[in-house]
């Protein structure tokens, strides 16, 4: 019985762990796929930190952005230069460039 609760307790300390290590990895994929247009608003790209240019976009829902991103949208290819990303991490990089730096 001990045995086991000690696994358990491992396996919620490893994913928690985790979700800190995605989190991490935020600025990273990034400065790796959205910087280059994100960071200066090329071609009409929404500025990473700008809350007021992502408050209309954020309004649309979350779902929604992370189509746009997956589909591409006006000058944003489709995956949006991060192809390997997951829905999860889309929302991660969403946030991260719609929060005020």
């Amino acid at each position: 019985m001990k045995a086991a609760m000690i696994r358990v307790l491992s396996v919620l300390a490893f994913l928690s762990l985790a979700q800190v290590a995605q989190a991490a990895d935020a600025p990273a994929k990034y400065a790796a796929s959205c910087g280059a247009c994100h960071a200066y608003g090329v071609a009409g790209a929404p500025k990473t930190g700008d809350a007021g240019q992502w408050e209309p976009r954020l309004a649309k829902g979350m779902d929604a952005l992370v189509a746009s991103v997956k589909n591409g949208l006006n000058a944003m290819p489709p995956g949006g230069l991060c192809n390997g990303c997951s829905d999860e991490e889309y929302k991660e990089l969403i946030t991260y460039m719609a929060t005020p730096q």
